[in-house]
């Protein structure tokens, strides 16, 4: 797929919408000083030539009282047996998110639960299943993660990011609640007034409605998925393993992140490493790159690292199933 290349304002553009892309038109014409029809038809462009995907809400699942637990496999190499796995998780109710990759371990998926048990009683049917496919597995348990803005559009004026994960909290949401969530989540650019409609409610109400997700934390952002190959990146995962971490040394680390331009997601985790580093980069040289940047600024902290190049990620049906009201 042939790289497309973006000229200044679309960048700029690009670089808005991840931070809020629920921002107005006529904002957004203000911020990269264009006329709102300007915006409107680059905006239009941007997505028919497929560089922005969707317009995506970040919800924290922890806030709406799951737990997440993460399962990295290596698999047998039998083609045929690695697709109908693959679409069993696709159909599977709990998996929160499925990634495809090459390097250290072959599939990485998302489980949410509300219990510890039922996660366990969960995992352990479903690999059983695939016993004679998986050779080698890893569990554990994601403790939180920062999600920054997308840098590589452009020099940020800020750097911007969101935490989900944490404590887990039981808030209770109602069917309007969840009509809205649902709606928000993979259309978050929806104006107020349709979205209104949608849920047969008032502006007014519905407004209120989101104010209040966002004060209990359920919805922490609204930025965009776009397509890393258009863009000629690539998506690389890096596991961290420690020797040590002071208070001093993980403040530092999180700051090292958050400014860094390939940067995507700290994942704190309860597992046989510590963290996982993600990053957009254009090709393995420049990941290799990072990581000795890593290795060379914290040598008393970096033990070792694996990595992953995902291949292919998708959202799976328990992000829309966490958003519906229990009966």
């Amino acid at each position: 797929m042939a790289k497309i290349k973006l000229d200044v304002t679309d960048r700029k553009l690009l670089a808005e919408l991840d931070i809020n892309c629920r921002i107005s038109n006529a904002a957004l014409a203000k911020k990269v000083h264009k006329s709102r029809e300007a915006v409107k038809y680059r905006l239009q462009q941007l997505q028919q030539k497929g560089i922005i995907e969707n317009f995506v809400t970040s919800i924290n699942p922890n806030k709406l009282g799951y737990y997440m637990f993460k399962v990295y496999l290596k698999l047998e190499n039998i083609p045929p047996e690695k697709e109908r796995f693959v679409t069993e998780l696709k159909h599977n109710p709990d998996i929160y998110w499925l990634g495809i990759s090459d390097g250290a371990f072959d599939l990485v998926f998302a489980i949410l639960s509300k219990s510890v048990p039922d996660y366990f009683n969960k995992i352990n049917y479903l690999l059983s299943q695939w016993q004679h496919l998986i050779v080698s597995k890893v569990l554990g348990t994601m403790v939180d993660t920062r999600q920054y803005n997308k840098k590589f559009f452009t020099t940020p004026l800020q750097y911007h990011q969101v935490q989900f994960g944490g404590e887990v909290v039981q808030n209770e949401i109602d069917e309007l609640d969840s009509r809205i969530l649902n709606i928000l989540a993979n259309n978050a650019r929806i104006p107020i007034a349709e979205l209104a409609r949608e849920v047969h409610s008032s502006i007014e109400i519905v407004r209120g409605r989101i104010h209040k997700l966002e004060e209990r934390g359920i919805i922490i952002g609204y930025r965009i998925a776009v397509d890393f190959n258009i863009l000629g990146l690539e998506f690389f995962k890096a596991i961290v393993y420690f020797r040590s971490l002071s208070e001093k040394d993980e403040k530092t680390l999180f700051e090292w992140m958050k400014r860094h331009p390939n940067s995507l997601y700290y994942i704190r985790s309860l597992a046989p490493w510590e963290v996982e580093f993600e990053f957009a980069v254009e090709n393995y040289q420049q990941f290799n790159s990072i990581i000795n940047q890593l290795r060379h600024k914290f040598p008393h902290v970096i033990r070792n690292c694996e990595h992953l190049i995902m291949i292919y990620e998708s959202w799976m049906p328990a992000y829309r199933g966490m958003l519906e009201v229990k009966r």
